[in-house]
């Protein structure tokens, strides 16, 4: 975090309810924005534990006013406690990628292309700024790729001549940096920062991920991370699990949320936590107990996890969960959370 965002953190913190070595106390009406910006500042409440789950809409609410609309809809029918907006703004099919060079022949894509989706950005930021912290989702360069290309041919041709399809990639960095700070010119408050990769068995010679994407994914997440206050970095394991996350520990971000389960153990929250050295957002499978359970088996599931997590912990899905699943039960899981600490 740079020193302005933590600064007025801080500010914000010590103007609360806090006094050394007395419990903690939340206004009755305090917001969801001011809630998250104390837990950032590590004022964490004891009896109260925040949630988020994100899932995609239809098409009809894939940007623009509609989308707007729906996310701060979904916000307030589950009460989860900030604004996470999806990035549906993807690139198209480019059928002349068939060989390596043709990467250099990428468009670059620039601030007109994703006017759609600020469009939401800017009446979310009006809307609901002032109860919340508001995310845009940030897919990495490499996925971004992936979705020019489709991704076994762009894994083919990183493969063939990793240097040729290192162009594309700059290009593809160049338009998301263009993106992201006319997010941050709107008024986001942060990026929920996806990587992907470096998961097991991805590529044949791992030094791919190392030497040609990471790079690319640094170069928006170092900047988001000095200019905004509140990011996740997001570890996503759509395609494949992982073996380790040793690529991705460095990366940016205030909290990680990725999966728990790796290909040859599953790791606990406090491990992950104190692996990335940051809180962890996470713990539920979006497939497992959340999507199939009881309510009272996703009521134990939840308590066992704000248990077993350190203080600092926001509890969530792995990734999105599925766009079909009932509002209702993403509002259950919430306020379950919402109703239960470590002190519980």
């Amino acid at each position: 975090m740079n020193r302005r965002a933590f600064l007025a953190l801080s500010q914000l913190a010590a103007g609360s309810v806090f006094s050394a070595g007395a419990a903690f106390a939340v206004p009755q009406r305090v917001s969801k924005r001011k809630r998250m910006q104390q837990w950032l500042a590590g004022r964490t409440d004891p009896n109260y534990t925040p949630a988020a789950y994100f899932l995609h809409f239809g098409k009809e609410y894939k940007s623009g006013s509609a989308a707007a609309k729906r996310h701060l809809e979904y916000f307030r029918k589950t009460d989860m406690d900030f604004v996470k907006i999806q990035f549906e703004q993807t690139y198209e099919r480019q059928d002349f990628l068939q060989k390596p060079s043709d990467w250099s022949k990428l468009a670059l894509q620039k601030v007109d292309f994703y006017e759609p989706l600020l469009q939401t950005v800017r009446e979310l930021v009006k809307g609901s700024k002032k109860e919340s912290l508001i995310l845009m989702t940030l897919y990495s360069p490499f996925m971004c790729a992936g979705h020019c290309a489709t991704a076994p041919v762009l894994l083919r041709h990183l493969e063939e001549d990793p240097d040729a399809v290192k162009r594309g990639l700059e290009i593809l960095t160049e338009s998301q940096l263009i993106f992201v700070r006319a997010c941050i010119k709107a008024g986001i408050d942060g990026f929920y920062m996806s990587t992907q990769g470096s998961e097991a068995n991805r590529f044949t010679n791992p030094a791919i991920f190392t030497k040609y994407i990471k790079p690319a994914d640094l170069v928006a997440m170092k900047e988001v991370n000095a200019r905004c206050a509140f990011n996740i970095l997001h570890v996503c394991d759509y395609v494949a699990p992982y073996a380790n996350y040793d690529a991705v520990r460095d990366y940016p971000g205030h909290i990680v949320n990725c999966s728990t389960k790796m290909t040859g153990k599953d790791l606990s929250i406090e491990e992950i936590a104190s692996f990335f050295r940051r809180p962890f957002m996470g713990g539920m499978d979006p497939h497992g107990v959340f999507a199939k359970g009881t309510p009272e088996q996703v009521e134990s599931e939840i308590k066992r996890l704000v248990k077993s997590a350190p203080a600092q912990y926001i509890l969530g899905a792995d990734c999105t969960v599925a766009g079909d699943t009932d509002w209702n039960r993403i509002q259950h899981a919430i306020s379950v959370a919402h109703g239960i600490g470590r002190s519980t």
